[in-house]
């Protein structure tokens, strides 16, 4: 079966699906919608993405604005630190952040509902994840908060980053503040 924990931060769970090993591999569900629903897992996904990451790469801290996306991130191969920051400003975890290792071995998802920023940083060599969003993906509402933000004060672990510079130029989250640039939530219907 599958087991869902709650964190610190409402709409930020840890998910441990069951994983079926024998000699010859595994098995495991990734996403069962009666299952996920009767957690409290009530988005429609409308978008599958993957990524591949080499080992010390960070990246985040990802949002959309207008049209803010619950996502579903499955490790499917590797080992990251993964981050999310409750930007919902309404919410009484407002600026708070969770983080916690993710790998095959498990946990291995997280789920975050609209208005968090997230990030990771690959701890193996390299990491597959795999994305289940509720919003089709917009480059022209993308956003992103400072990786490394003092308000934030993210427990990143201690290893050499590499960090683009998109990611390394984004604003810290009094600056998103006062600038109104942080997710719409709830997310307007455009």
């Amino acid at each position: 079966m599958i087991k869902i924990n709650k964190t610190d931060l409402d709409g930020f769970l840890v998910i441990e699906p069951k994983c079926f090993h024998d000699s010859r591999g595994f098995f495991l569900e990734t996403y069962q919608k009666e299952i996920y629903f009767s957690a409290g897992i009530k988005d429609t996904f409308v978008q599958d993405n993957q990524s591949r990451s080499k080992k010390g790469v960070l990246r985040g801290m990802h949002f959309q604005v207008k049209r803010p996306q619950a996502q579903i991130i499955t490790v499917l191969r590797g080992c990251i630190y993964d981050v999310g920051v409750d930007l919902r400003v309404n919410s009484p975890t407002f600026g708070q952040s969770f983080g916690l290792q993710l790998s095959e071995e498990g946990p291995r998802q997280i789920y975050m509902e609209p208005g968090f920023a997230h990030g990771f940083c690959v701890l193996s060599d390299v990491v597959d994840l795999h994305y289940k969003v509720s919003r089709i993906y917009d480059p022209s509402d993308e956003c992103g908060l400072h990786w490394n933000d003092p308000e934030i004060n993210i427990k990143w672990p201690s290893i050499d980053f590499e960090v683009n510079k998109r990611d390394n130029n984004y604003q810290f989250l009094a600056n998103l503040k006062d600038n109104n640039m942080l997710p719409h939530y709830p997310p307007l219907e455009i």
